[in-house]
């Protein structure tokens, strides 16, 4: 099991272990320093401090320990995105799914978004399986260029709300 809580600036040592090795070869491809840990922190602090708020970020907990970061972003009134990065050491235990879930409850909920969208490198596929069981569907790809400049086509899944979608807000759910 789960848990969400929003990042406090203690978790940047965290986040260093989080982006590092296989789990930044599908999303930025370079390791997190502990400086710009600390800044992603504060920038995260300031957002939660918005009004109307544009980005959560939450960190993932299993066992008490700090596995990983979710965020939802709102791209339009009705229309949010969710991205989320684990530990290598800890994938394969359902952790993101749960995740997801989690805040898939708390986008169509608290923060009153009706459309959801996530995509994932074309090389995780796991990624595609984590969105597949929490209800999104693939849409299509959108092309994504990689610092070298070479375009790579990303998996896009979508997820509406409608009572079939939504996941019932649990006490692991975020609640900020």
């Amino acid at each position: 099991m789960v848990t969400l809580r929003d990042l406090v600036q203690d978790d940047a040592l965290a986040l260093t272990r989080i982006y590092s090795g296989a789990s930044v070869r599908h999303t930025t491809g370079r390791e997190l320093t502990l400086d710009q840990a600390h800044q992603k922190v504060r920038a995260a602090l300031t957002r939660a401090a918005e009004t109307p708020r544009g980005q959560w970020s939450w960190g993932i907990l299993a066992s008490g320990e700090m596995i990983g970061l979710i965020a939802l972003r709102r791209r339009s009134p009705s229309m949010g995105s969710i991205s989320y990065i684990l530990r290598e050491d800890t994938w394969g235990n359902g952790y993101a799914t749960e995740a997801v879930k989690h805040v898939v409850a708390f986008a169509f909920t608290a923060a009153g978004l009706s459309r959801l969208e996530a995509m994932h490198h074309p090389e995780n596929p796991a990624s595609g399986r984590v969105l597949a069981k929490t209800g999104f569907t693939r849409t299509g790809t959108i092309d994504r260029a990689t610092d070298d400049g070479i375009a790579l086509a990303y998996e896009l899944y979508a997820l509406s709300a409608s009572p079939e979608s939504r996941f019932a807000t649990s006490p692991a759910a975020p609640v900020s």
